[in-house]
């Protein structure tokens, strides 16, 4: 399945109003490719707006015809899917609290054997490859070819600049393992705050996504769900003005030369980060020698305090972004814990 680049869908959180649909699809019509909006909304409290259901279909059904758009809703239930297929609705995206349970998945797929409709499939609420690339598969068992699957981040245990972690090593990992598959971003709910949707947008491209899936309100302040992270039309038509989409592969040769000249540069460091790496683990391997001859546990918090803060000091010194530093010197220190248990257990 190949796009145009970038592919936009676009439209509100949730369907609200027949007035209000109708005016967003007015104002965006022709700049999307897809047209959105929630009618089922899983919410993780009853008492929040769950969406305005089978009435909300009619009004796709209506954008549909005036404006000659496709229109796209989220499907939760077989039920669902036979509403949207019954009403003629052109695509279907299944949310990451349905990724997240394969027997969901799996009832969807069956409820779509034999169907010829596109589906998007959003990453689960946590960082698990295998289940997002097993939502495809099981969608592909059943013959829907049209699949894409849609990047909106992971749940933040923690505090962030970002409603939802988007680990783009994540997505970046999926394609690898499914080069075929069209990759969209979500970046509303990637940043969950909409002046961050524009920085989101742009990094999507640099890394070559196919496409954005973006919330759009006429009054992003009165939504009944998710306002913060929804823009009004005229933000999202600016954030598609200052987007830059570059191509992915050179023609210049003179460019080429000079770009694997650089990468070759950094072939040399990564080459010696490794090695480092190989002559610290086998301190490493002294010190739980040590630790095990005297009876010390493999864990030293202060040490490892102490570390942390030395290491991020001298990143800020040298103009290196703190949480990579810190990150980087976390992977490390498990796999020290990991080397240095196995040696005196």
């Amino acid at each position: 399945m190949k796009f145009r680049k970038p592919y936009i869908i676009a439209g509100p959180c949730s369907a609200e109003t027949e007035d209000q649909v109708f005016n967003i699809a007015n104002h965006i019509k022709d700049d999307i490719d897809i047209f959105r909006a929630g009618i089922w909304k899983p919410r993780t409290s009853p008492n929040s707006f769950e969406g305005v259901g089978l009435i909300g279909l009619e009004w796709l059904k209506k954008i549909q015809f005036k404006y000659k758009l496709k229109v796209a809703t989220e499907v939760a239930t077989p039920q669902h899917v036979e509403s949207c297929l019954s009403a003629g609705i052109d695509v279907l995206w299944i949310g990451a609290r349905t990724t997240v349970n394969p027997f969901y998945v799996q009832e969807i797929a069956e409820s779509l054997r034999g169907v010829d409709i596109p589906v998007y499939v959003k990453n689960p609420i946590h960082p698990e490859l295998g289940l997002w690339l097993g939502a495809l598969e099981r969608l592909d068992n059943v013959g829907i070819k049209k699949l894409s699957a849609v990047h909106r981040g992971f749940y933040n245990y923690g505090n962030s600049a970002y409603r939802n972690n988007p680990k783009w090593e994540v997505p970046i990992k999926l394609r690898k393992e499914s080069p075929n598959t069209p990759i969209i971003c979500d970046p509303s709910h990637i940043s969950g705050n909409h002046i961050l949707i524009e920085e989101i947008s742009q990094i999507a491209m640099d890394i070559d996504f196919d496409g954005l899936m973006l919330e759009v309100h006429n009054s992003p302040n009165l939504a009944l769900s998710d306002s913060n992270q929804q823009i009004t039309p005229k933000a999202f038509k600016n954030i598609l003005k200052n987007l830059i989409v570059s191509q992915s592969k050179l023609n210049d040769n003179n460019v080429k030369q000079e770009l694997n000249f650089l990468r070759n540069q950094i072939n040399i460091f990564d080459t010696e980060l490794i090695q480092l790496l190989s002559k610290r683990n086998d301190i490493v391997r002294e010190i739980a020698y040590l630790k095990k001859q005297n009876q010390l546990t493999v864990f030293q918090i202060e040490r490892w305090f102490e570390i942390l803060k030395t290491r991020t000091e001298l990143g800020t010194k040298l103009k290196l972004d703190n949480q990579m530093v810190a990150e980087i010197y976390e992977l490390i220190h498990k796999y020290s814990i990991l080397l240095q248990t196995r040696i005196i257990r």
